[in-house]
C-alpha cells in the first residue's frame, strides 16, 4: 500500500447550470512533503466544512484503482473523447492512493505513514459539484452504485506525508467497513 500522490487544492468558483458554488475539489500533486496539521494538508482548502473537512475529514483518500471505472463512464458519456487518463487529484482527493479498497478498510482503522498517522471516519457521500466535475449527471448514483467512494480521514499524528511513501493499516475496533458504511448511506437515499 502506498500514496501514488498528494494533492491540494484552493477553494474557486465553479459554474453549474449557470450557477456559481464555491468548491475546493479541484485538486493537483504537490512535490516534496506536505505538513499535516489537524484539519489537513497544508495548502488546502474546504469550500464547505459542514460536508468536507474539519476535524473527522480533514483529508480525503482515494484508491487509483477506481479511476480506470471512471475513465470508461465519462468515454461512454462523451464527457472525454478519448480514453484519457484521470489525473492525481480528479476525484477530488488529497491522497490517491493504491492497494487499499474500501472493502478492505474499517472506520477506526488507521493509516501509518513514515511521517503522520490518520485515522479513518467515513465515506465519501458524492454531491452535484462531483456529478458536474465528472462531466456525469449519474456520477454520484454510480460511485453509489460501484461502493467507489474512498474514505475521509482525521489526523491523529500530525507530521508530513510525501507521494511515494508506503503506509501500513493498523486495525482500529472493526465495527464497520467503509464499504458497508457507504451502502448503508445509499439505501438511506433509495428510501
Amino acid at each position: 500500500m502506498r500514496v501514488l500522490s498528494v494533492n491540494t487544492g484552493l477553494a474557486q468558483p465553479l459554474v453549474i447550470h449557470g450557477r456559481s458554488f464555491l468548491s475546493a475539489i479541484g485538486k493537483s500533486p504537490v512535490c516534496g512533503p506536505m505538513a499535516v496539521g489537524p484539519l489537513g494538508l497544508a495548502g488546502d482548502e474546504q469550500a464547505d466544512p459542514t460536508v468536507h473537512g474539519g476535524l473527522d475529514k480533514a483529508v480525503y483518500a482515494y484508491p487509483v484503482e477506481h479511476l480506470p471505472f471512471w475513465q470508461q463512464q465519462r468515454r461512454e458519456a462523451g464527457a472525454s473523447l478519448f480514453d484519457e487518463v484521470l489525473p492525481p487529484g480528479f476525484m477530488g482527493e488529497n491522497l490517491s492512493i493504491e492497494g487499499l479498497l474500501e472493502h478492505e478498510v474499517w472506520i477506526g482503522d488507521e493509516l501509518h505513514f513514515p511521517g503522520c498517522v490518520l485515522r479513518v471516519t467515513a465515506p465519501r457521500e458524492p454531491c452535484f459539484k462531483f456529478n458536474a466535475v465528472m462531466g456525469l449527471n449519474q456520477a454520484g448514483r454510480l460511485m453509489m452504485e460501484h461502493l467507489c467512494c474512498g474514505f475521509y480521514l482525521a489526523v491523529v499524528r500530525t507530521g508530513a506525508i510525501e507521494a511515494g511513501e508506503a503506509f501500513q493499516l493498523v486495525p482500529g475496533t472493526r465495527g464497520l467497513r467503509v464499504s458497508e458504511a457507504f451502502a448503508a448511506k445509499r439505501l438511506k437515499h433509495l428510501r
